[in-house]
């Protein structure tokens, strides 16, 4: 009798690869297309983002079209079409049609898209709701043609599949247009398309968005500024925040001969002074050969980096938008009285560099009995979906706006007509998932956006307080002024003046408090010099030094 076949045997059987395609077939949602609203969103963002960095890489003012066009009741149309510099012919099916294909993921350098996902599963979004191809047309310049394409996803070997391939006229001289249709629900309101544009025009102030909605309406945000941000410069990882398993996979694929060397050519701001530092501090002798690097030295040299004084990570690798540009961006789109930005020094979190900016508008057309308007961002994207599991509206809750003139109840987001930005630029951000709609709570993170809340809530308390005493001060006056017609006449009556004497007298006492007034303006400089001073303590300071000086 033979032998029964063991069952692992049948199991293994089963078993095969799995494409990247094929996963996210079945779980689109981690990608953010759980339902019509958020996936005809997610859609446009990842289009807009896809041209807004192209256009920024090749150095041309971003000039972006933007149309949705109602088919039926659930099906919609998405139209994004760019001035950007085109795609290369043979590179247009694996960008669009290919998941976690790209340019930047193994980039240090800050860019709107990093994992080479977005707008390929927008693609395989639109083939699953409506079975209809992406159609791509792309112009690399006036010298060459237009190539147009139309493409499926092969989920089964995450391939492209080409439908249609061929070379049209096309009156623009550079760029790329994308067409999807796919099952969508468009409504108005904070998480809408509409809103994201708005948004995005607020921290790109170097852009021209032309939007048609659904019911035909075109709505032009124009730019702002003719200046294209600081283009991001390629960098090496920061020490600080290295974990052991990364530094000893970099140990194995080193090409250094020495651990001295190893540390200059693979890490930056590390000089050969620097790396002996770091050796001595780790108790390791700097010409220990790399490969000869295990887990005990790997923990000593982490100690050591922690260790030695290292200066913080070049910016050059990051492009923040810049107080001036995010106070101008603040007042294009918000109608508000009071204005004020900062970006925080650099920082590191896990050798990856980071900054944290900050806005505030206040007042104007806003609400006052309303929760402050929370606007975050990650590399000038904005982030419209799950507020409540990021760093940002943890670290927005968690600060004493009470302290800044603003009323707040605990655990929960400030009363007032105040509408705050908070943007991380960074050359890897940390979302909580693939959907990119969050940060995660980070220490290093979580320490600057605090930072950045006190310094934009001291310069608003400033303003905020001399409002009030203005306020104050007008009030009095206005009582002093009603009473003046009834001491002219009391004076009449004690001194016997005539009508004209005591016309005289109101005269004399509406000159004496307008001189007072000016008296009262002098203070009100003396205390806003003051108020500004204040608002500069504690710059750069540890957020216990900041607490200690309140």
């Amino acid at each position: 009798m033979a032998e029964d076949v063991p069952i692992a045997i049948e199991l293994a059987k089963k078993q095969r690869d799995i494409s990247i395609a094929s996963f996210f077939e079945k779980n689109r949602h981690l990608l953010g297309f759980d339902n019509p609203r958020k996936s005809l969103l997610t859609t446009i963002k990842e289009a807009v983002d896809n041209s807004l960095d192209a256009c920024e890489e090749a150095n041309v003012l971003p000039e972006i079209n933007v149309e949705l066009v109602e088919m039926s009741e659930n099906r919609f149309r998405v139209i994004v079409e760019d001035n950007g510099p085109g795609i290369v012919k043979k590179q247009i099916p694996n960008i669009f049609a290919k998941l976690l294909y790209g340019s930047k993921f193994f980039k240090l350098s800050q860019s709107r898209g990093q994992q080479g996902i977005g707008i390929s599963a927008s693609v395989l979004y639109a083939q699953l709701t409506t079975g209809k191809p992406a159609r791509i047309t792309s112009r690399i310049g006036k010298k060459h043609s237009a190539n147009y394409y139309e493409l499926h996803i092969d989920t089964q070997n995450n391939k492209p599949q080409i439908i249609k391939d061929e070379t049209v006229e096309w009156d623009k001289e550079h760029g790329t247009r994308i067409e999807l249709d796919l099952e969508g629900s468009y409504q108005k309101g904070d998480q809408s398309v509409d809103q994201y544009l708005k948004q995005t025009a607020i921290v790109n102030p170097h852009v021209t968005l032309i939007y048609t909605n659904p019911k035909a309406e075109q709505i032009i945000f124009a730019k702002a500024a003719e200046q294209l941000p600081k283009k991001p410069v390629e960098i090496k990882p920061h020490p600080y925040g290295v974990e052991i398993g990364v530094l000893l996979s970099m140990l194995k694929l080193t090409e250094s001969r020495t651990l001295q060397s190893f540390l200059t050519s693979e890490f930056s701001r590390v000089g050969s002074g620097t790396a002996k530092q770091i050796c001595e501090n780790a108790a390791v002798l700097p010409n220990t050969k790399p490969k000869d690097v295990g887990m005990e030295i790997a923990e000593k040299l982490v100690e050591g980096i922690k260790k030695t004084k290292i200066i913080s990570p070049p910016v050059d690798c990051i492009s923040p938008i810049g107080e001036e540009l995010l106070e101008k961006g603040l007042k294009k789109e918000i109608n508000a009285e009071f204005y004020t930005a900062i970006t925080r020094p650099p920082s590191v979190y896990r050798g990856n560099p980071f900054i944290v900016e900050a806005g505030v508008a206040y007042g104007g057309e806003q609400n006052a009995e309303e929760s402050m308007h929370l606007l975050r961002y990650a590399n000038r994207v904005p982030l419209l979906y799950q507020q409540g599991a990021c760093a940002v509206t943890r670290s927005v809750i968690n600060t004493m706006w009470r302290n800044y003139g603003l009323s707040q109840s605990r655990g929960a987001l400030p009363i007032g007509p105040v509408t705050l930005v908070v943007h991380i630029a960074s050359v890897w951000v940390p979302f909580t998932s693939e959907s990119k709609e969050a940060i995660a709570h980070y220490p290093e993170i979580v320490k600057e956006i605090k930072l950045a809340l006190q310094e934009c809530g001291r310069k608003l308390a400033s303003y905020v307080g001399k409002k009030r005493k203005i306020q104050f001060e007008g009030k009095k006056r206005d009582y002093i002024k009603l009473f003046i017609p009834h001491v002219g006449e009391a004076l009449k009556e004690l001194l016997k003046l005539n009508e004209n004497d005591e016309k005289k007298v109101e005269k004399l006492l509406a000159e004496i408090l307008e001189k007072k007034r000016g008296h009262l303006e002098e203070i009100e400089a003396k205390n806003l010099e003051y108020d500004e001073e204040f608002a500069n303590i504690g710059k750069g300071e540890t957020e216990e030094e900041n607490d200690e000086n309140k």
